[in-house]
């Protein structure tokens, strides 16, 4: 059976801490390859979701039927680029326009493929550089699709109209509005779609196709590598699902240890952080992003909002409606395979769309939050103890119960995988420092885009991914070499970690990689960031910290 564990669990388990140096094997022989001959399941160290609990809401939704609602049939082409999902042009456009809607719905949208001249690095791919040969791949990643979370807006919007047709008698749409005569909300909540587990499911399958010779490591161990993930019912199946891809069915269940920590509040976890920080969800301070976006969006899409008003009798739609319903169009189009909605906005409704998130993860997860560091230090503190060999010390949301120990946090895989929230994810990039990612002002909360460089769709879509490789790179002085890649963008690091000089291929010496990160995980300040009396606005890059009266 499977082999999981939960953070409720109190084990104390002790072992020496060690450091990952070994290159990978070539050419081993049917006898010693992965999965080791005698590794061991060990249900009571590692028990199933059903034991663990905290699973978060689960209603689940109505079955998709594309076949018979869409108005395409959604061909695996080049162009579509998301199969088995249809995709309608904005209103307004023709059939020839080149305009994709779904890399304009922010962390709505799914994940593709970045290139790495968006960050300066125009020659540098995510394939290992001529010369290198890699030894450890971690990765942290996102969910795939899933439901809107319970009482999101798409839940409030149905609701606007259920109540409307009860209480007014001349409630009519027409045109381009027909369909919500017919129309009922037909999603569920939280949980993975359809399109999400084969997201996932083909994320393992890449990256076992990417990194598959690092197992060699394991066998020579002796062990498998344990995977970790959050008690929510979308993180455990993320994670299945990739363990899936990765390793194959049924083989997944005996060929990986799936680490289950509880996601709930009060309890630390370095894949949910919110948790415990209590400063996060303060108006003031960890969500000046939501309010900043709120904002734009009340003058945002008002040419649509009247033209759409004028297909309704009893029923006027608001701002915050648009925005209900450019969700809408994303929810139900990963959900159910093809959205209506999609089709009453124009692509300048779009472009806003994705900049309301755009402000919104940048002042509530990026440079601009004043928590976002101290959030993603858990994550970083936990990344370095296995570059380190010792087990990360506390003072932020990390779980020091499982972090200290061999068999829950070992410290000597060539492989790690851990499955986390779009909003942990940019967390630790600026917790990181990859400033790269971030160039350019603060992004303007009044609507002005013309210097924006910071993109929600590119950075936290469903299943992004924040790859590392540690690579043998002989030719190089310093000849241990790592580099960091998201979403198959590979980023610089000359420019924010002092001694990493250009680099075509985003390479920098191992060791000052270790000592820039070590550096910037002592500085960040946790206490003071998650419990601090401060106040912070938006319009500002923070680097992710606390802002400090003089």
């Amino acid at each position: 059976m499977m082999k999981v564990i939960c953070a409720a669990l109190a084990l104390a388990v002790s072992a020496a801490a060690q450091t990952y140096s070994a290159a990978p094997n070539v050419g081993l022989s049917t006898a010693d390859a992965y999965p080791p001959s005698g590794t061991a399941v060990n249900s009571s160290l590692f028990p199933p979701e059903s034991v663990v609990g905290f699973p978060g809401p689960t209603p689940t939704g109505v079955e998709p039927a594309v076949a018979q609602t869409a108005p395409l049939y959604p061909y695996n082409t080049q162009a579509a680029g998301s199969f088995p999902l249809v995709f309608d042009q904005p209103h307004g456009s023709d059939t020839g326009s080149s305009f994709e809607i779904k890399n304009y719905w922010g962390n709505l949208s799914p994940w593709r493929s970045v290139p790495s001249a968006d960050y300066g690095l125009s020659d540098a791919s995510p394939l290992i550089p001529h010369g290198c040969s890699i030894t450890q791949m971690h990765l942290l990643y996102r969910h795939g699709a899933r439901y809107p979370t319970s009482d999101a807006a798409p839940a409030v919007f149905a609701q606007k109209l259920n109540n409307a047709t009860k209480t007014q008698a001349g409630l009519a749409f027409s045109g381009e509005l027909s369909f919500l005569s017919n129309w009922t909300y037909r999603l569920g909540a939280e949980l993975l779609t359809p399109f999400g587990r084969a997201q996932e499911f083909m994320l393992g399958v890449e990256y076992r196709q990417l990194y598959g010779e690092l197992l060699n490591n394991f066998t020579e161990q002796g062990a498998i590598p344990v995977f970790r993930t959050e008690s929510q019912d979308r993180m455990v199946k993320t994670t299945e699902n990739f363990a899936a891809g990765f390793f194959g069915v049924p083989e997944y269940m005996d060929e990986v240890n799936i680490e289950i920590l509880v996601e709930t509040l009060g309890v630390n976890n370095s894949g949910a952080p919110y948790e415990v920080c209590n400063n996060s969800n303060i108006a003031s301070r960890g969500s000046i992003g939501s309010a900043a976006a709120n904002a734009f969006a009340k003058n945002a899409f008002n040419a649509t909002l009247a033209r759409l008003n004028t297909q309704v009798v009893g029923l006027n739609f608001t701002p915050t409606d648009a925005i209900s319903m450019l969700q809408l169009c994303s929810y139900e189009t990963v959900a159910l395979g093809w959205s209506a909605f999609c089709d009453l906005f124009t692509q300048e409704d779009f472009i806003k769309f994705e900049y309301y998130y755009d402000i919104s993860f940048y002042y509530n997860n990026g440079p601009g939050s004043p928590v976002s560091a101290a959030q993603g230090k858990a994550y970083l503190q936990e990344y370095l103890a296995r570059f380190t060999g010792k087990f990360p010390s506390p003072f932020s949301a990390l779980n020091e119960t499982f972090d200290n120990s061999s068999t829950y946090f070992p410290l000597n895989q060539s492989i790690y995988a851990d499955a986390t929230h779009e909003v942990v994810v940019l967390d630790a990039l600026t917790a990181f420092n990859l400033t790269a990612l971030f160039a350019g002002p603060p992004l303007s909360a009044t609507g002005d885009q013309s210097s924006n460089t910071f993109s929600a769709s590119k950075l936290v879509p469903f299943a992004t991914h924040f790859t590392t490789q540690v690579l043998e790179c002989p030719a190089y002085q310093t000849t241990k070499q790592i580099r960091f890649i998201v979403n198959d963008a590979v980023v610089p690091l000359n420019g924010s970690y002092d001694g990493c000089d250009y680099n075509k291929d985003g390479l920098c010496s191992f060791d000052t990689v270790v000592d820039v990160l070590i550096k910037r995980m002592d500085e960040i300040d946790y206490d003071y960031d998650c419990f601090g009396n401060y106040t912070a606005s938006a319009g500002f890059n923070y680097n992710g910290r606390a802002p400090r009266s003089a």
